[in-house]
């Protein structure tokens, strides 16, 4: 995770929230940025998974851009800006487990004609019973 380090852009902005009067005067807030399309040091087919698990987080231009405000301190955001960084490549990193197609089976296919006639049945004794009054 070293190698990802030096492409990742700190930036500082005014936060929202608590704070006070300091609030509007201090950038506490990180904006993290790293661009997941050029990025040397990921898989391609991680940085597929990346931008899909982080869906509106990406710009257009691939930019995976994370803001962290949680907190009143600009340290404590940017621990917890890299903490949810390396969450999301982590995630991504986690290959999606292959679907097996499944069948279904002979007594469920009975149960669920089964099912179907007792509806019919219904559906055709209200019909009936319509037609008589």
């Amino acid at each position: 995770m070293k190698q990802l380090d030096n492409e990742i852009t700190l930036e500082y902005i005014r936060a929202s929230g608590p704070g006070g009067q300091n609030v509007n005067k201090v950038a506490t807030a990180v904006q993290l940025r790293f661009d997941v399309i050029n990025s040397p040091s990921l898989a391609s087919d991680l940085k597929g998974r990346l931008i899909q698990l982080a869906g509106k987080r990406v710009n257009a231009e691939g930019v995976l851009i994370l803001e962290a405000k949680r907190f009143r301190t600009q340290e404590q955001n940017r621990e917890d800006a890299l903490v949810k960084f390396y969450e999301l490549i982590r995630k991504a990193g986690e290959r999606p487990k292959a679907r097996h197609k499944t069948r279904p089976t002979k007594a469920s296919k009975e149960e669920r004609l089964k099912e179907k006639k007792k509806r019919g049945e219904v559906k055709k004794l209200r019909s009936e019973k319509v037609e008589r009054e």
